[in-house]
């Protein structure tokens, strides 16, 4: 039986991709700029014009286009400016040609909210809650991990106030915000050290999940292997990426 394959699109800095290859899937990230820290195989293009094009030839289509037009955190710095909000056409395409999909973004955000997963959920160094809307057969409702209470503020200056915390600011520069050595340690992402990227990045804690409850409740593989746990273990990674090595030095 065969690894299922993701389709990453906005792959940006792999931790998407990373949490899905954890799960077992083979990964082909998508991104309109170069990626050269991408870990898996990367194809520079438009990601709609890729969705087009290769996705009836993978299992899933993972897909987080930019947040600017929603994030609550952007709003007030880019008050007059428009961005584009592709959600409503990736929805649209993916339910054109009847491929399995996930779609990430922030809260805010016009997603259904399918799952909310938070950095605390998986024990991390980021609060970074995010939304995700699912789509395939068997996928609703998803449960996600216990949500349990937060245990303490994010540190930075907040209003003139600073608050010291376990949860470091994956974005933005200033004001306490986590520095790229942190922001690598809080979301486990070892394979770039591009600011940018990683603070448009989701821990792979989040698609790992994902990928995980695709494999045992979706139909991927169902026929070939009807039991759920035989699937996961049959697709269980038995080392780490080499682009994570790091982490286990």
């Amino acid at each position: 039986m065969r690894r299922p394959t993701v389709l990453d699109l906005f792959c940006g800095g792999g931790g998407a991709g990373m949490g899905y290859w954890r799960a077992g899937f083979d990964v082909v990230g998508v991104d309109i700029v170069p990626r050269p820290s991408y870990p898996f195989r990367f194809v520079q293009a438009d990601a709609l014009d890729a969705v087009h094009a290769m996705c009836q030839d993978v299992h899933l289509v993972h897909a987080s286009p930019p947040c600017q037009n929603s994030c609550t955190l952007t709003k007030g710095t880019n008050h007059g400016r428009k961005y584009p909000d592709l959600i409503p056409q990736m929805r649209e395409i993916c339910r054109w040609y009847g491929v399995p999909w996930v779609m990430e973004n922030v809260p805010g955000s016009d997603l259904r909210k399918d799952l909310s997963l938070c950095g605390e959920m998986f024990g991390l160094g980021v609060i970074r809650h995010r939304y995700f809307e699912i789509e395939w057969i068997g996928a609703a409702p998803l449960t996600p991990p216990p949500h349990i209470t937060h245990r303490g503020p994010v540190r930075g200056w907040r209003h003139g106030v600073w608050r010291d915390g376990p949860y470091i600011a994956a974005y933005g520069r200033g004001g306490g915000k986590g520095s790229v050595a942190e922001m690598q340690t809080a979301m486990d992402i070892h394979w770039t050290d591009d600011h940018n990227e990683l603070t448009e990045a989701i821990p792979p804690a989040y698609t790992h999940h994902i990928g995980q409850e695709y494999i045992s409740t979706g139909e991927w593989g169902a026929h070939h292997e009807p039991d759920p746990a035989a699937r996961l273990a049959r697709l269980a990674r038995t080392a780490l990426h080499p682009a994570d090595l790091t982490t286990a030095a």
